[in-house]
């Protein structure tokens, strides 16, 4: 089944997970200025970002004259009204658990702990789960450069002092890597026939994710107390705007054309960015472990999205003898 089924080349796709994982690399940062600014929780925090980024991808989804853009010969491609259902209920689960545990798992065992389990099981549940249901294959090339991003992770988050890890806390940061792993895979087991529509994943998903924090964020409180309230609204706006409707619009886009585990080694960039923004706007020191984390993930990004590309273009050149035959 080629990766192009969806309509987006691969080329594309893997340029949408890297913006998206860029953005998602300053969520951590401005989150962190809105709890300097005032007192809002994280489940509040997160119900917000999902609540913003809905009402934003439906006013594009809304806007007058919008109107899809089909080629002539283009198939219409229609996708059942239950399978959509299952798939969006399904992919917004794993959206809300993904969050929510990890937002719980930082403050119970601490965001370094919490980042690396996270983000440390997520591509090895991934790499299971593609090879047991994708029939996905990793490659010598591949297992080494999840090799070496993991290792990059690792460096990048344990490389400093008074890291405390607590047990309940790793359990929900586990829990966390499986509802992203989930949403990840689910996305590219639909995508591959064509009949997943990218845009109206994202926008469903959040509205289901929503609906799931809601009854949490009213119990931990919705409502801000602060002494710069205009600052507050501002720092949401952007959360909800660039590392939520954006990023994850170009997740879902670009995850249903390219392999999971590489999706899952291209989303490390998060991390990378946010160590970044933390040196450069929260001022914290930049250390020895930081730099080598770095340049260890970025080089294994760039050399599994070299690995992607040679292998969609193989695929590309074997495509014309299976379309004869259909």
């Amino acid at each position: 089944m080629s990766n192009t089924a969806v309509g987006l080349p691969v080329g594309r796709g893997l340029l949408y997970l890297i913006v998206a994982g860029a953005a998602w690399g300053t969520a951590g940062a401005a989150a962190s200025l809105v709890y300097r600014a005032g007192d809002l929780g994280p489940v509040a925090l997160s119900f917000w970002r999902c609540a913003g980024g809905l009402a934003l991808l439906l006013a594009v989804r809304v806007r007058p004259g919008r109107r899809p853009v089909l080629r002539a010969g283009d198939p219409v491609v229609r996708e059942p009204l239950g399978r959509k259902a299952l798939r969006i209920g399904l992919t917004g689960l794993g959206l809300a658990l993904f969050q929510t545990a990890y937002f719980a798992a930082v403050r119970e065992t601490g965001l370094a702990v919490a980042t690396v389990v996270t983000l440390g099981a997520g591509p090895v549940l991934i790499a299971l789960g593609a090879r047991w249901v994708l029939g996905e294959r990793l490659g010598r090339g591949g297992g080494a450069a999840v090799a070496g991003a993991l290792t990059g992770l690792g460096v990048l988050v344990l490389g400093g002092e008074g890291a405390t890890v607590r047990p309940w806390g790793v359990v929900l940061a586990v829990l966390s890597a499986a509802g992203y792993s989930a949403m990840t895979l689910l996305t590219r087991w639909w995508g591959r026939d064509g009949r997943a529509d990218g845009s109206g994943t994202t926008v469903w998903t959040f509205a289901v994710t929503t609906v799931c924090l809601l009854p949490l964020g009213l119990a931990e409180g919705l409502v801000p107390h602060a002494a710069h309230p205009v600052r507050v609204l501002l720092l949401l706006a952007y959360i909800a705007a660039v590392p939520t409707a954006l990023a994850y619009a170009l997740f879902f886009a670009g995850a249903a054309v390219v392999r999971s585990a590489t999706v899952s080694v291209i989303m490390l960039l998060e991390p990378v960015g946010a160590a970044a923004l933390a040196v450069g706007l929260l001022g914290e020191r930049l250390t020895l472990p930081t730099l080598v984390g770095t340049l260890l993930m970025l080089g294994s990004v760039a050399g599994l999205a070299v690995a992607e590309a040679r292998a969609a273009g193989a695929e590309r050149r074997a495509a014309p003898q299976e379309v004869l035959l259909v």
